[in-house]
């Protein structure tokens, strides 16, 4: 074979392109690129956005430099401004302390206590690429739900919004019975095919307002905002049934699983996320010991 005709066979035309697609606009963004709340992500819409300490703020930044209302983002016109709201250690732009409203450009950083923000505008193209970082840190790889840590986040946002309203809110803690024999006896791929299909119904269960999680190997929580508790009782109910209803098919055996559920609600002696958290922790123990795929409300 000549060299000529042996270029001809391997040599491939490459393709022309206007370039990458380009996603649909999206709304700008801040991302926390250091410190405390590391990768988080706020996205700034048409209304004003507060970062700060406390837990109503938009974005919160759990850290004891940073003020309970530290600064504010907005949209005047066609771009985006920054202002200090009197915090404590002021909110620095680009490392220089921020006087007055000042506008934002793409990849301004925004100091706050301890803590770095990265602005990104709607039309960067690190928007889709922080979005996709941002939906990693937040969920589970195995089932696709909130990951722990973000649940807890979520509980502390929603925890404090019920109390400021005085609204209803509920947690269901949800374990699934007798996993260790299933791993042992399938192994463990065949375990995590059976924590997905539970994944797939408690979603199926959960309004969109709500906050499903895995928290743990097979432990999974609901919360319920504006849920009282013989509402949330019910709702747990349901789900249970669902799953005991529900034939899995493992290595090939329709096998049937059940779950146990721990109930609470937020009230004055569980105001904290923890405490409320430890009251359905408790219920849940109650459904294990009452001989399983039961739910039990809070003593």
């Amino acid at each position: 074979m000549s060299q000529d005709h042996d270029q001809t066979e391997t040599t491939q035309r490459t393709l022309y392109s206007d370039g990458p697609m380009r996603a649909a606009q999206r709304t700008a963004c801040v991302v926390v690129i250091h410190g405390e709340g590391l990768g988080r992500r706020l996205d700034i819409g048409g209304l004003p956005v507060r970062i700060g300490r406390t837990p109503e703020a938009d974005l919160q930044i759990a850290h004891k430099s940073v003020s309970r209302q530290h600064c504010e983002i907005r949209l005047d016109g066609d771009r985006y401004v920054v202002r200090d709201l009197g915090a404590t250690n002021p909110t620095r732009l680009n490392d220089a302390r921020l006087e007055h409203e000042q506008a934002l450009v793409d990849g301004d950083q925004i100091t706050v206590g301890e803590s770095i923000l990265k602005f990104i505008s709607h039309d960067s193209v690190e928007a889709s690429y922080h979005e996709e970082i941002y939906q990693l840190a937040i969920h589970d790889a195995l089932t696709d739900l909130c990951n722990r840590r973000h649940f807890c986040e979520m509980a502390e946002k929603e925890i404090g919004r019920a109390l400021r309203h005085q609204r209803p809110l509920a947690l269901c803690i949800i374990d699934v019975d007798l996993f260790k024999p299933i791993n042992d006896r399938y192994g463990h791929i065949q375990g995590d095919d059976v924590l997905r299909g539970i994944a797939t119904i408690i979603r199926a269960h959960a309004r969109s307002e709500d906050v499903a999680a895995r928290i743990g190997g097979e432990e999974f929580a609901l919360l319920l905002p504006e849920c009282d508790l013989e509402t949330t009782r019910e709702c747990a109910e349901r789900l249970r049934l669902a799953v005991a209803n529900t034939s899995f098919e493992i290595a090939g055996d329709q096998q049937q699983i059940t779950i146990s559920i721990g109930v609470a609600v937020l009230a004055p002696d569980r105001e904290s996320r923890s405490a409320l958290m430890a009251t359905a922790d408790a219920a849940l123990y109650r459904a294990k010991h009452a001989g399983r795929n039961r739910v039990c409300t809070e003593a």
